[in-house]
């Protein structure tokens, strides 16, 4: 197979300012939490568990915080695999977790009257969407956005919308019979599932040029006596 050796430093040179737009959102995002973050930080930066991850303040400085670590397990799989894009195929599994575990510990944190008060269903769509304000609408558009934005990338099966749709749909529906079941104190609401999968849908729509359009075929190889 013949490379075109002119689309490396090209390529090169996409991956760092690809990489300075990532360290730019992240400070910026800082930048705007940076109170409620630094509320938190002595807590977490102790080790105490209550206070740490069991608010959200918490929970978002440690994810914050644990960015390079996320970025190491980048690493380390591109390194040790043989792919053609091992970069992306490395980028979108290690996000598809790290971008979605903050959230799912979020909104499955057990609320003052958790095992005492009875589970609770909304069924009627939009009649609680006004009431969630522009934070939690924003809160839900990002619980499942990372699987939408990364799931196309790594697997060819899911790179359409209707199939990304319909795994935002049963991630949101598993989330929220899980709040309900599990009596978390909690409103199991079908606001929660349409807000979360338009989430996943514009984060896949966001990252679609990316997508991988069909599986990896690793090459044979070739004999000798060829």
């Amino acid at each position: 197979m013949n490379h075109d050796p002119s689309r490396a430093p090209a390529r090169r040179t996409y991956q760092v300012l690809l990489a300075g737009l990532a360290i730019l959102v992240v400070a910026g995002a800082a930048f705007v939490l940076r109170r409620p973050l630094m509320m938190s930080a002595p807590t977490c930066l102790a080790g105490r568990w209550h206070g740490c991850f069991d608010t959200f303040n918490g929970v978002l400085f440690v994810t914050l915080a644990g960015l390079p670590v996320a970025a190491l397990a980048v690493w380390a799989l591109a390194r040790g695999r043989r792919d053609t894009s091992p970069w992306r195929l490395s980028l979108a599994e290690v996000g598809m977790v790290y971008g979605t575990v903050p959230f799912l510990w979020m909104i499955l944190m057990p609320g003052s009257g958790a095992g005492i008060v009875p589970g609770r269903v909304s069924l009627v769509p939009m009649r609680d969407l006004v009431t969630m304000g522009w934070l939690g609408i924003a809160g839900n558009l990002l619980v499942f956005a990372a699987v939408g934005f990364f799931a196309p990338m790594r697997f060819a099966a899911l790179a359409s919308v209707p199939r990304i749709a319909a795994l935002g749909v049963g991630c949101s529906v598993l989330v929220e019979t899980a709040q309900y079941v599990l009596r978390l104190d909690r409103v199991s609401s079908v606001d929660d599932v349409l807000v979360n999968t338009a989430g996943v849908v514009l984060a896949a729509l966001a990252s679609r040029r990316w997508w991988r359009t069909k599986p990896a075929v690793t090459e044979p190889s070739r004999s000798s006596f060829e």
